[in-house]
């Protein structure tokens, strides 16, 4: 082994590579969780922005989402084939669309919200409150610096 493979070796990964581990794993993890709902992991996350932000454009949704525009036309249709969200004029600009949650939906949200804390327990469970706060903070700095380049 030479000086240079040793010092790859004991050099700890990037911090983007940890995080992508977390996702994967939180990805992985929640799919097995919501497949007997007939869900995805991806289409809970738009479920999820939906409830926390009410109505929102395609668009909106799909960044919101972490998705593209093509992937979000996409599950929107599945969705809304499912009953779980619906599309309807905006009254301020009859061109656009606006997605929210159904009865379904907001009732899908109600029956998995449990099983979904449990697992954001799981994941943290060996953290303080402290240290979880402290990382809920840090992410969110993360993904502020992001969004500003």
């Amino acid at each position: 082994m030479t000086d240079g493979d040793a010092e790859r070796a004991s050099t700890p990964p990037l911090l983007t590579y940890a995080v992508k581990q977390v996702e994967l794993a939180v990805r992985a993890h929640l799919d097995d969780l919501l497949k007997p709902y007939g869900v995805t992991a991806m289409q809970y996350t738009a479920l999820s922005v939906l409830e926390h932000g009410g109505e929102a454009s395609a668009a909106q949704l799909a960044r919101h989402s972490f998705v593209t525009a093509q992937s979000m036309a996409d599950m929107i249709r599945t969705l809304t084939d499912k009953r779980l969200v619906r599309r309807d004029r905006d009254p301020a600009d009859r061109k656009r669309l606006l997605i929210s949650l159904t009865p379904g939906g907001l009732e899908l949200l109600d029956v998995v919200r449990k099983d979904v804390e449990e697992l954001d327990r799981m994941m943290t469970g060996a953290l303080t409150a402290r240290q979880r706060e402290a990382l809920r903070k840090s992410l969110n700095e993360c993904r502020a610096a992001l969004q500003r380049i």
